[in-house]
C-alpha cells in the first residue's frame, strides 16, 4: 500500500504522515527531503539557483520512483499534485489523501516557518493571507481529485485506519 498525502503547504502532511507511519509500521517519505538528498542542498537553494521549473521536474521524477515502495506514506509538496499529471499518477498508483485546511489555519502554521517555504520567503506577512487564498484557489481542483478528503482539525493518530477502511468499503 502506498499512501500519498496532499494539501497546501502548512496543512500538516509531514506531521500526520510521520504519526500515521509510526502507528502503522509504515515507512515515511517526504518528497521535499528526497529532493534535498538527491541535490545535496535545500529546496530554497534549488529554487534560488535553478528555478521552480527545475524543481518541479525533479519533484515529478522523484515522485515516480515511489512506485518501487510499498507499505509507506509519502508526504508530497503543496504543488506536487498540480504539475505533470502528478495527481492522476498518484491516484493510479496509490491512495491519495487531501488534508484540507482553512486559510486561517494555513496562515497560522506558515507564519512560524517561512524559511522552509521558498514560495513565501519574499512575501510580506501582511500579503501572506492573499497569497494563500490565491494559490489555494489555483490548486484546489487538483487537491479535490484525491481519493479521500479529510479536514485536518478532525484528524488524530487513528484517523488513517478509518479513512482507508472507509475508502476501501466504497470502492
Amino acid at each position: 500500500m502506498r499512501i500519498y498525502l496532499t494539501g497546501f503547504m502548512g496543512c500538516g502532511k509531514t506531521y500526520w504522515g510521520k504519526i500515521w507511519a509510526e502507528k502503522n509500521n509504515f515507512l515515511f517519505y517526504d518528497i521535499d527531503e528526497l529532493i534535498e538528498e538527491a541535490e545535496g542542498t535545500t529546496i530554497e537553494t534549488i529554487f534560488d539557483k535553478k528555478g521552480e521549473s527545475y524543481f518541479r521536474k525533479m519533484e515529478s521524477a522523484l515522485l515516480r520512483t515511489t512506485l518501487d515502495l510499498d507499505n509507506c506514506i509519502i508526504s508530497c509538496g503543496g504543488g506536487t499534485p498540480c504539475y505533470d499529471d502528478n495527481m492522476d499518477w498518484m491516484n493510479n498508483h496509490g491512495i491519495t489523501i487531501y488534508l484540507e485546511s482553512s486559510v486561517k489555519e494555513l496562515l497560522n502554521n506558515m507564519l512560524g516557518e517561512p524559511h522552509k517555504r521558498p514560495l513565501i520567503k519574499n512575501i510580506d506577512q501582511s500579503e501572506l493571507l492573499n497569497f494563500i487564498e490565491k494559490k489555494l484557489n489555483e490548486r484546489i481542483l487538483f487537491y479535490k481529485k484525491a481519493s479521500i478528503t479529510e479536514t485536518v482539525n478532525s484528524l488524530n493518530k487513528n484517523s488513517l485506519d478509518k479513512l482507508i477502511n472507509h475508502h476501501q468499503t466504497f470502492q
